[in-house]
């Protein structure tokens, strides 16, 4: 017998079968590593912050987003975030906001613009016990999958620095150019990923 679960109406079903009685051996032989894909709440924003600030302190000396404004994008738009668990510890995540303009600006760094078409992907962090695994690529995919089955969604955007531009080219996004954005003085391309432009994608995705 098994129990259907579902997060978010968008994301697929996983299933839970009912308990059976082993011993505490078998448990410990026979247990496998869980994983799990599921939008952020406000109650993930402590461990969401300490990853990304590991991830970026480090490298540039600053965060994509203060503490602050991740509870405040969890709180407006959860359903476009995705977190990656495994055991229910949070690995990897991605935070986006809604966007109305052609292209992104300073305001579009805080601010969440409801009921439009474009998502601002905000950051996207591995925990640092689990880089160099792909798990960055396979986060991005489940991620953009995910946003072909949101309705009325047709584009992502971001920014990124030039050494990721491949990294993103990679998963599907096209060059928009250089961004008027600069944080510290560091300079960002702007990237853009057209959801409605892979029928055949999203015809396989499941949605």
């Amino acid at each position: 017998m098994t129990k259907q679960v579902c997060g978010s109406p968008f994301l697929k079903p996983f299933f839970l079968k009912t308990p059976v009685r082993v011993s505490s051996l078998q448990q410990r032989r026979h247990t496998l590593p869980a994983s799990e894909f599921r939008n952020l709440t406000s109650q993930d924003a402590i461990s969401v912050f300490e990853i990304e600030r590991e991830a970026f302190v480090s490298v540039s000396g600053e965060c994509p987003l203060t503490l602050d404004e991740v509870l405040n994008f969890l709180g407006q738009c959860p359903e476009l975030s995705l977190g990656w668990f495994e055991e229910g510890q949070l690995v990897a995540f991605i935070i986006g906001s809604g966007w109305h303009k052609e292209r992104l600006s300073k305001e579009a760094m805080t601010q969440h613009v409801p009921d439009t078409p474009t998502v601002h992907i905000h950051v996207l962090s591995v925990h640092r016990h689990c880089r160099q695994q792909g798990k960055g690529s396979i986060l991005l995919w489940r991620y953009l999958q995910y946003l072909r089955c949101m309705p009325g969604l047709r584009r992502a955007l971001l920014i990124c620095e030039d050494f990721l531009v491949p990294f993103y080219q990679k998963a599907g996004f096209k060059e928009k150019g250089p961004s008027e954005i600069s944080v510290s003085n560091m300079q960002f391309q702007e990237m853009e990923y057209m959801v409605n432009g892979h029928v055949y994608a999203r015809r396989s995705s499941g949605c």
